[in-house]
């Protein structure tokens, strides 16, 4: 029951940020129709902007090391800490989490900028060439950010006050058996937070509303004299802001690096595809499905029996649900099928 408990978890836990990826690869191939292969690019965006904002806010200097006295040594010390003294060294621990405050507002930007510059001149080109095109554009986006902060992994450690593990056995009655990380299930929070309001903005606003409207019929909603193109930006800019927030929020769990986005790009394709293209429920239900999934194939006991299964059980999954269902568990009829 203990090892259940914990596969599920993990499982959860892997799948919140398939899902948040996978939400925002949908909300783009919804609204614009377009398959957005840049969008791992953007994962890691996000990723690198906790990065950033870590590196900003331990600017040092050096300072006299008073604590020895027999010879002049020096040690760097941040100014928020000289500035601020134990608030500013508080503030440095929170990095994370405070790169939400600069994630929001500069993955927006990035999201309106590469819907006005690039995406919006191949709406009615091919899904072939929006893949070529979007894929070139994650290339060079990996390679710029390679350029400033080199091809090594940042680590980028949670706060301190959730650096240690949750006794969740004891909470629900099963011993002391299930310890699991503060910072995966704060992880796991925050996207059940992050899918609940994505799902309650376009569900209850009447911006939501009119972009649903415009997913089913966008040229009804055109000659109702709204300008169902500027909501469509705006949302792409929402999804890029959803998966830059999920890059942010992971750094602890896996040290960012330029290639932290193409390994999240294809199985989140995977997981849209499995969900239903176009179906923003889909997305979610397949991101924790496929997740929970992969958690159980990778125990021990399962890869003895199937050596390797762990590597492939997400397209295994895939294929069959394929072949039996093209459109995808929750996928509107007609697509993805002939």
């Amino acid at each position: 029951m203990d090892a259940f408990v914990l596969q599920v978890l993990n499982g959860l836990d892997k799948g919140g940020s398939y899902a948040l990826i996978a939400l925002g690869l949908t909300l783009i191939f919804g609204t614009l129709g377009v398959v957005n292969f840049a969008h791992g690019a953007l994962f890691m965006l996000g990723a690198f902007c906790a990065v950033t904002l870590k590196k900003i806010l331990t600017i040092s200097k050096q300072v006299k090391d008073e604590s020895i006295t027999f010879f002049d040594a020096f040690k760097e010390v941040p100014y928020l800490e000289i500035w601020f003294g134990e608030t500013g060294t508080a503030i440095i621990d929170y990095a994370v989490p405070l790169s939400i405050l600069l994630a929001i507002p500069v993955m927006l930007l990035i999201g309106l900028a590469m819907e006005r510059g690039l995406i919006r001149f191949f709406y009615k080109r091919t899904h072939a060439e929006q893949i070529l095109v979007t894929f070139g554009l994650a290339i060079v986006l990996q390679e710029i950010v390679k350029a400033f902060f080199g091809a090594n992994p940042v680590p980028m450690p949670p706060p301190e006050l959730l650096t240690g593990s949750a006794d969740i056995g004891a909470a629900i009655g099963l011993g002391d058996s299930v310890i699991y990380p503060w910072w995966r299930l704060t992880y796991l929070l925050f996207a059940g937070i992050i899918i609940t309001a994505v799902f309650c903005f376009l569900q209850f606003t009447t911006f939501g509303m009119v972009v649903r409207a415009g997913m089913q019929d966008r040229e009804t909603v055109g000659l109702l004299g709204i300008n169902i193109e500027r909501r469509f930006t705006i949302v792409f800019g929402i999804a890029a802001v959803v998966s830059g927030l999920a890059g942010v929020m992971y750094t602890p769990i896996v040290p960012p690096d330029y290639h932290l986005g193409m390994d999240f790009l294809v199985l989140s394709f995977v997981v849209v595809v499995v969900g239903g293209m176009g179906s923003l429920g889909g997305a979610v239900t397949a991101g924790f499905l496929l997740g929970i999934l992969q958690s159980f194939a990778s125990m021990n006991e399962v890869k003895e029996i199937l050596p390797g299964i762990d590597q492939i059980i997400i397209f295994l999954v895939a294929v069959v649900i394929l072949l039996v269902r093209p459109r995808g568990l929750m996928g509107r009829k007609g697509v993805m099928e002939s």
